[in-house]
């Protein structure tokens, strides 16, 4: 089958070439049909046939489109010879199909992203040498050699040497993890600043990364799908159409019995060409495209026009934590000395920072970042132990920052809830400090404005630690039942999957490799791509193109005023086409005139689609307070 956009440029020089053919070559016939007409005709067929087709898959899924209209004024105008009637109706058919598939193209969603990611090659140890291998050759049981701030290949076990491991775009943890000899290994995960011997101890077709990957494909595989819209409107409009049509069929034999077939079918005929459904069909389409560029305005990227359609009708918004609710930043949250210090929280948290102005740990530079420059001093005899922490000195002072092992190792565990480093002074434990990922500013408000738009229930879906989402989720305003933490991305997917019917349709938002799978499986996926092209963005349906949480509202309050738009199009075209029906029932109107006039109905239609345009400024539909 020709696709669509071939189909309206072939209607169109078939046009050309048929008004060339009857004014410019005296309309030359073959037998008794013109040889526009046959060149029409043949089209028309092709169309007919094109439209049953897609009218009998519409009743196989259990709808009733406007198909059925369309294929009638086709046939009809052919039957009574008005082939430029017929040729209207093709131009305004084929011309709706185009703007549809314009307004509902989706961009590529092959994840080119995630599988250029993917691990290819591996460093693999063969009697201490190195040899770069293809992961899939990997066997379980081969001693791989992972490189600094290389990618790790395959699932494995540390067998040799420590390092710190960035899990986040596949677990969702803020900080990366310190891994040591004996601990697991990801695949996708990032080495930190020293090499490890690491054994496989799963395939790459079985590990974490690949398993992303799979569930991404199988996602896409089963899209959800929705009714177009105009379809909505098609049973109630094709049955008062039919009605008009064939009325005005059964008064005109009423009226004037002596007439032929012809002239009483030329009636219905005129009734069917202005009950074309094309209105109908450019009406949501134009409404899409207008709305798109309002989004691309408000650097919102919409893959599809039909997801305004169910963003519009969303319910339930699940949101990642790392990177989308929170800024992926640690921050200090508390600073604790131990009573016999004699320490103030300012003294502690400055020799700390001191000793950790050399390191590149995320801790460390988030606890010299978040330090005054002032408190910053002069560190002697560095030394950093990976994994466990850094030693150094300070005004004539042994510190040792790092885990409680490492700096107090007789110390008795402390019950700290968060992320955290402890600090010990010539010896002696002398306290601790804590951290926390720091929210977005614009998080609560985002949240309660998107309550106030009529979301029916919130999600944090995270693989961050239970203790610390609820603390992320208690500052956005989120509810602790609704808190799913310690997820891995097939989890996320059940947690999707759970939500009860009637809160569905479900947005899902967050950003990284590891949200990819459960943006496909949401009704609608929005990735934050500030950061740029990720996995994330290539699997979502709507992608924020700014670090900027707050155009979640926009997005919703943008979508809702389309479709708002949309639907008042297409009643207003319903009105305005059964009122030019009843004038053609009484037989006034020719057919070409009759598509004359479904023309102007159809620019009618456009003009009041391009509304979407405008930016939604009804404080419902923003989530903006009235004012008063």
């Amino acid at each position: 089958m020709l696709k669509r956009q071939w189909k309206l440029i072939t209607v169109l020089v078939i046009g050309i070439v048929s008004l060339i053919l009857d004014f410019g070559f005296g309309n030359p016939t073959i037998g008794t049909f013109p040889i526009s007409e046959i060149l029409i005709d043949i089209f028309g067929i092709f169309m007919a046939l094109t439209l049953l087709k897609e009218m009998i898959e519409t009743i196989e899924g259990g709808n009733w489109g406007v198909d059925i209209l369309a294929i009638i004024a086709v046939v009809s105008t052919m039957i009574v010879g008005d082939y430029w009637a017929a040729w209207m109706i093709l131009v305004m058919l084929t011309g709706g199909d185009s703007l549809e598939d314009y307004a509902t193209s989706q961009a590529d969603k092959e994840l080119k992203s995630l599988l250029k990611n993917t691990p290819r090659v591996a460093n693999k140890l063969v009697d201490g040498k190195i040899t770069q291998v293809n992961v899939n050759d990997l066997k379980i049981g081969d001693i791989v050699l992972i490189k600094p701030g290389s990618q790790v290949p395959v699932d494995g076990e540390i067998v040799k040497g420590s390092s710190s491991f960035d899990q986040s775009s596949l677990t969702g943890e803020s900080v990366p993890v310190d891994k040591t000899i004996g601990d697991t290994l990801m695949s996708g995960s990032l080495n930190g600043d020293n090499a490890v011997e690491m054994k496989v101890t799963k395939l790459a077709k079985d590990s974490e990364y690949q398993t992303i990957v799979a569930l991404v494909k199988s996602s896409e595989a089963q899209p959800a799908k929705f009714v177009k819209m105009a379809d909505r409107y098609a049973v109630p409009f094709t049955i008062i159409s039919l009605v008009i049509g064939i009325a005005a069929m059964l008064v005109s034999i009423y009226t004037n019995p002596g007439a032929g077939w012809q002239a009483h079918f030329m009636r219905f005929a005129q009734v069917m060409v202005v009950a074309s459904p094309c209105p109908l069909l450019i009406a949501a389409p134009v409404a899409m495209v207008s709305g798109m560029s309002s989004m691309s305005k408000h650097h919102i990227i919409v893959k599809s026009g039909t997801t305004l359609e169910k963003l519009a009708r969303v319910l339930t918004f699940a949101f990642d934590k790392t990177g989308t609710l929170t800024e992926n930043q640690l921050v200090i949250n508390e600073v604790v000395p131990t009573k016999d210090t004699n320490l103030t929280k300012e003294e502690l948290q400055s020799l700390a920072a001191s000793v950790e102005q050399q390191s590149s740990h995320i801790i460390a530079t988030s606890l010299v970042k978040d330090t005054k420059d002032d408190l910053l001093k002069k560190a002697d005899n560095i030394k950093e132990v990976t994994g466990k922490g850094v030693t150094g000195t300070v005004d004539g002072k042994e510190i040792k920052v790092g885990k409680l092992s490492f700096v107090a190792p007789n110390q008795e565990s402390l019950n700290i809830n968060s992320t955290a480093i402890y600090i010990s002074v010539d010896g002696k434990f002398a306290g601790y400090i804590t951290f926390k990922d720091q929210i977005r500013p614009n998080t609560a408000s985002t949240i309660a404005r998107l309550r106030r738009q009529g979301v029916k229930q919130i999600m944090m879906l995270t693989g961050d630690h239970k203790n610390v989402a609820d603390k992320i989720a208690k500052e956005a305003g989120i509810n602790e039942s609704e808190v799913h933490a310690d997820l891995l991305p097939a989890q996320k997917i059940e947690a999707i999957k759970d939500v009860q019917p009637d809160l569905r349709p479900v947005a899902m938002v967050g950003d990284g490799v590891n949200d990819a799978p459960s943006l496909m499986a949401a009704d609608v996926g929005i990735a934050m791509g500030a950061k740029g092209a990720t996995a994330a963005s290539e699997s979502a349906d709507a992608v924020i193109m700014v670090n900027d949480l707050s155009k979640v509202n926009d997005a919703v309050a943008i979508s809702k005023h389309t479709m708002r738009v949309a639907h008042i199009d297409i009643i207003t075209a319903i009105c305005v086409v059964i009122l030019i029906e009843l004038v053609a029932f009484t037989g006034i109107i020719p057919a070409i005139w009759g598509a004359i006039i479904q023309e102007v109905v159809d620019l009618i239609t456009i003009l009041l689609a391009l509304l979407a345009k405008k930016k939604p400024t009804n404080p419902s539909e923003t989530g903006l307070p009235k004012k008063d």
